[in-house]
């Protein structure tokens, strides 16, 4: 057992956590101790916040390790954050805060840990295999999310050490499969400037945008509800929010090109790293249109249409996470495994 310090540093906010980890067979057992969210703009540092919430936090057995996901590049244990002033680096934040140890992770890397300590609660099943699957070490995890960008990573376990390697995924070409799609990309490409497209700018909540902007000056829509619906206070939500009610027809068009385009990145992504411990799909917009990824099967359709090499996709677990604090369970995991 140990006391662990996990925390999730945003440019708006950052959510620390008190962790106490047990180690399970299956997978670690992680008990809350304490909680608190902070504005991270009122702070000069994470070093008053963190003293702070230890503080407020009054427990008694000492905190040994600490991990903290940054919303941006962490290189050689350091970061200087993109949305605030704040330059972070490991080996300071240990010395000043008392602890053993300080690691920093990015964000998309803690999700990514984060799975490991998921309970089948936390989970939606896409695609069933053998249960047994999800045990194996001999091969990788991957982990793919749609946010305000698109993250990739993948797990892999040598001996009793994990591994997330971070990737850059969301940054390759956006390869279009259909007409529609095509047309999609020369739009995108000229609209925004573009010499090239890559597939964050169709698979992220922007990419919802401009998908709805596409269809709403290609194809005849109604502009005037397109102009209301681009209006709102976070058009991305409004648009997935029409589309599940059925009540604006260019969204609905706009989440089926969405969704099959997410698809189909999930089976790219399957592909190069034959994930057979499983595929979750992370990220703060799956867990809020799973009826979409249903319908019609769009997504489990364009994820395991790849030709002859199709096959092999279908013996992977695919699963959308569904508690919304996952980086914050992957951070208590990593620092705990830094023992």
């Amino acid at each position: 057992m140990s006391i662990v310090l996990a925390g999730d540093i945003g440019g708006t906010k950052t959510i620390l956590r008190l962790v106490e980890v047990t180690q399970h067979p299956d997978h670690p057992q992680l008990k809350v101790l304490h909680e608190d969210t902070y504005p991270s703009q009122d702070y000069p540092d994470l070093v008053p916040i963190a003293a702070s919430f230890l503080k407020d936090a009054d427990y008694s057995d000492p905190v040994q390790r600490a991990c903290f996901g940054i919303a941006g590049p962490v290189v050689n244990n350091t970061s200087q954050l993109t949305n605030l002033s704040w330059s972070l680096e490991g080996t300071r934040l240990a010395q000043e805060l008392e602890i053993e140890s300080v690691t920093l992770i990015n964000d998309f890397a803690a999700i990514g840990y984060g799975v490991l300590g998921l309970e089948e609660g936390n989970l939606h099943r896409l695609q069933e295999v053998d249960p047994a699957q999800k045990q194996r070490r001999d091969v990788p995890l991957a982990v793919l999310g749609a946010g305000t960008g698109l993250g990739e990573c993948f797990l892999i376990s040598c001996g009793s050490q994990t591994y997330v390697g971070a990737t850059e995924g969301g940054h390759s070409d956006f390869a279009p499969r259909t007409a529609l799609e095509f047309e999609l990309l020369d739009y995108l490409k000229t609209s925004q400037g573009l010499g090239r497209v890559s597939v964050e700018r169709v698979v992220s909540g922007q990419g919802i945008v401009s998908i709805y902007e596409f269809l709403c000056d290609r194809h005849f829509a109604d502009h005037e509800n397109c102009r209301q619906m681009l209006a709102a206070e976070t058009p991305a939500a409004a648009i997935s929010q029409a589309a599940l009610e059925e009540s604006d027809e260019i969204a609905q068009k706009t989440m089926e090109m969405f969704v099959s385009a997410y698809g189909a990145e999930a089976g790219n992504l399957a592909l190069k790293l034959l994930p057979y411990r499983g595929l979750y799909i992370a990220g703060g917009i799956a867990a809020k249109i799973l009826p979409l990824l249903h319908r019609h099967e769009t997504f489990m359709n364009a994820y395991l249409d790849k030709g002859r090499v199709s096959p092999l996709l279908k013996e992977i677990p695919v699963e959308v996470v569904l508690e919304p604090k996952v980086g914050l369970i992957g951070a208590a995991i990593c620092a705990d495994l830094n023992s």
